[in-house]
C-alpha cells in the first residue's frame, strides 16, 4: 500500500509514554461497549469486539473491566450510549486529517476538536473534504527480526493480502477489511505471532514535513488524541529528518 505514513510507526513506539493509561482504557472500554451493542457479546462471531478485547489485554486491562464493558454493551448492566462519527479537517501545510470519535456528547467533542485544530494551524472541514485521500484497510505487523519477509509474504498472499513490505523493522501486511480475519487466522494457524493488528484508514500519499511545521503537526496530533471521545486520529503526513547543516 503506497503512502503508508511513518506516523503510524511513531505512534506505536510512543505508546503509553505520551497517552495516559486512563485515556487508553477509556477508549478501549468505549470500543468494547459499542462493538458489543452492534455485533453481540460473543467475540468468536464479532470480529470488532474480538479486536477490542485483544487490545485491552495487550494494554494490561483487568479482566473484570473487559467483562463489565461487554455486559454494558449487551444491556446486562446500565451503561453509556456512544455515538460514532468521523470528522475531517486540515493541519499545517494542508495535511489531511481524519478524526474517529465515539462519544456520549457530540457537541462537546466537536467543539474541542475545532479548538485543538485552530490552536495548531488547522481547521475543521466539511464531510467528504479529505476522506477520499484515505483507504480503509486491515493491517497486520510482524517483527522483522523474528520472521523472514519471504515467509510472511508466502502466507499473506495465499490468504488474500494485497501488499507486504518492510517498514521500520516491521513486516507490514495490508488487506481489504473483509479479508482481515481470514488473514489473521492464516498466520495463527502457522504459529506466527503478530506484533499488532488493526482495521483503519491509510493515506494514499503523504505530505513531508520538517522543522516548525513538523513540530506543530505533532502538537496537533497530541492535542486531538487527548480529547475525550476521540478514538483515532489519522493524517497524511510524514516526518523528514533534518540533516546537520540544514
Amino acid at each position: 500500500m503506497s503512502g503508508h505514513s511513518k506516523w503510524s510507526t511513531i505512534k506505536r513506539k510512543k505508546g503509553a509514554l505520551d497517552v495516559k493509561k486512563g485515556k487508553i482504557f477509556s477508549n478501549i472500554i468505549r470500543e468494547i461497549i459499542s462493538a458489543t451493542r452492534i455485533g453481540g457479546k460473543d467475540p468468536s462471531s464479532n470480529p470488532r469486539l474480538r479486536l477490542a478485547i485483544e487490545e485491552g489485554k495487550s494494554n494490561n486491562m483487568p479482566k473484570e473491566n473487559i467483562e463489565r464493558a461487554i455486559k454494558k454493551g449487551a444491556g446486562e448492566l446500565e451503561g453509556e450510549s456512544y455515538e460514532e462519527a468521523i470528522y475531517e479537517g486540515y493541519g499545517p501545510a494542508g495535511v489531511a486529517i481524519l478524526i474517529e470519535t465515539l462519544t456520549d456528547n457530540r457537541n462537546r467533542t466537536v467543539s474541542e476538536i475545532r479548538h485543538a485544530l485552530s490552536r495548531n494551524g488547522g481547521s475543521l472541514g466539511e464531510s467528504g473534504c479529505v476522506s477520499w485521500m484515505f483507504n480503509k484497510k486491515g493491517t497486520i505487523g510482524f517483527d522483522a527480526d523474528k520472521y523472514s519477509e519471504d515467509r510472511i509474504m508466502e502466507i499473506a498472499l495465499d490468504a488474500g493480502a494485497e501488499d507486504v513490505k518492510i517498514e521500520e523493522g516491521e513486516i507490514i501486511v495490508t488487506a481489504d477489511p473483509k479479508d482481515f480475519e481470514m488473514l489473521r487466522s492464516a498466520f495463527e494457524e502457522k504459529g506466527i505471532k503478530e506484533k499488532f493488528s488493526e482495521v483503519g484508514y491509510i493515506p494514499q500519499s503523504t505530505i513531508e514535513l520538517k522543522g516548525k511545521e513538523a513540530d506543530q503537526m505533532l502538537r496537533l496530533m497530541d492535542g486531538l488524541e487527548e480529547i475525550e471521545g476521540v478514538q483515532n486520529v489519522i493524517a497524511n503526513f510524514d516526518i523528514l529528518e533534518e540533516k546537520e547543516g540544514e
